[in-house]
């Protein structure tokens, strides 16, 4: 069900990506006043800040978007690493700065789905160096929960499981110090008490 909601989201979002007559026509004419530059010049990127962005409007949905301004290189939309759910926050960066600006002054402030876009210019002094680790690539949701729920049930060898126990009592025995020196009197079995107790005969190891 809720696969099928983030669906028709985003079905009626790229029904709605062009911008509203009156934005459109703001648009057109900040970008009337933008100077030409000559051949010999570069264009400087700008970054501009996204937030506060309604669910259903990803990566493509985003682009599309904002190539109504201009040149889009990279986007990067904040994700969750467990869940893969979006942030709700994205960075955009045109090939012009000046663009980036227009984008920034246009949407900021723009009502998009009951959610009120917050967007403004980012200075290059303020770009982290890896901002854009994972930029334009498709979101690949790695499953961690699952990666960590493996690794623990897997049978293990008799050197990991030793390599394991001793781990286990040397955290205890920090845990039982740091007892001892707040002055709290309390015992506990513990890992301790388990190893000294017998253990069953027959114990499955992976082979080394």
């Amino acid at each position: 069900m809720a696969e099928e909601n983030s669906v028709n989201t985003t079905k009626d979002i790229n029904a709605t990506l062009a911008l509203d007559s009156d934005k459109q026509k703001e648009f057109e004419d900040k970008v009337k006043k933008i100077k030409p530059k000559g051949d010999e010049d570069e264009l400087s990127p700008g970054v501009i800040y996204l937030g506060h962005i309604p669910h259903g409007f990803f990566e493509n949905e985003i682009k599309k978007f904002f190539e109504q301004f201009g040149t889009v290189n990279r986007i990067r939309l904040s994700r969750s690493k467990k869940s893969a759910r979006s942030k709700g926050y994205a960075f955009v960066e045109f090939a012009c700065d000046e663009v980036a600006k227009i984008a920034a002054d246009t949407m900021h402030n723009y009502m998009m789905f009951g959610r009120l876009l917050k967007c403004k210019v980012v200075p290059n002094e303020k770009i982290h160096p890896r901002l854009w680790k994972g930029s334009n690539r498709k979101f690949r949701h790695v499953p961690r929960r699952q990666i960590d729920i493996d690794r623990h049930n897997k049978v293990k060898t008799q050197n990991e499981h030793e390599k394991q126990v001793s781990n286990l009592l040397k955290k205890e025995t920090r845990k039982r110090k740091k007892l001892e020196k707040l002055g709290i009197p309390y015992e506990f079995p513990g890992y301790a008490g388990e190893a000294e107790e017998t253990q069953p005969k027959h114990k499955r190891f992976d082979e080394d």
